[in-house]
């Protein structure tokens, strides 16, 4: 009769069964995921989204890649996913900018903007988004979709003109534009304007895009 040995036990078993792809112990943090789209903002940041990988992502994070797949699949989702944190500012005040009289939308809006880049904490992801979007049809296509689905349209929605999307678009191209000539390429004299400055100048153009003639 054939002896029973110590890899023949239960714990043998447990110990060559093949663990799913993908699938985080049991003991994982639940900050684990937020960890993840912290890992990825600095390294969309700092590397842009070409040179930005699910492996590079998981080292930064301390996580097994298998563990950035099983949150967000892939590449893609995960960026989807970091620009839909740094947005929730944006979407969290997005109602009170379109509330209150629409003749002053324009300020309200420059103001919304210029605030949540002058917020280091926002600031940060919000340059790793840009940074990326520029340099990347895909990252451009994922953070094109939700500015429209998100922002724009809703702006445009309160605006009664037959042109209601392109004013609001302009409006939007003002602001990107004065972000990253400030923010991200840092030129002067307006990368050390005087924030209020700023919205003083600027809000006037957003306010004609929006509802001039």
């Amino acid at each position: 009769m054939t002896g029973v040995t110590a890899s023949d036990g239960p714990a043998a078993s447990a110990q060559g069964a093949p663990r799913r792809r993908g699938r985080p112990p049991r003991t994982e943090s639940a900050g684990t995921r937020d960890r993840i789209l912290d890992a990825a903002r600095e390294q969309f940041s700092a590397r842009g989204y070409e040179k930005t990988s699910v492996r590079g992502i998981a080292k930064a994070a301390g996580v097994d890649s298998a563990l950035v797949h099983h949150y967000f699949g892939t590449k893609e989702r995960v960026f989807e996913a970091a620009v839909e944190v740094a947005f929730g500012p944006v979407l969290d005040e997005r109602d009170s900018v379109l509330e209150g009289p629409l003749d002053e939308v324009g300020e309200r809006m420059t103001r919304m903007i210029v605030g949540l880049w002058e917020n280091p904490v926002t600031r940060a992801p919000l340059l790793a988004i840009v940074r990326s979007a520029v340099n990347n049809d895909a990252a451009a296509a994922v953070f094109r979709r939700l500015v429209a689905s998100q922002l724009l349209r809703r702006v445009a929605g309160q605006l009664d003109r037959p042109d209601a999307e392109l004013r609001a678009e302009l409006a939007a191209a003002q602001l990107v534009g004065v972000a990253m000539i400030r923010y991200v390429i840092r030129v002067e004299p307006l990368a050390s304007a005087d924030p209020e400055d700023i919205v003083r100048r600027v809000a006037p153009v957003v306010q004609g895009h929006l509802t001039g003639g």
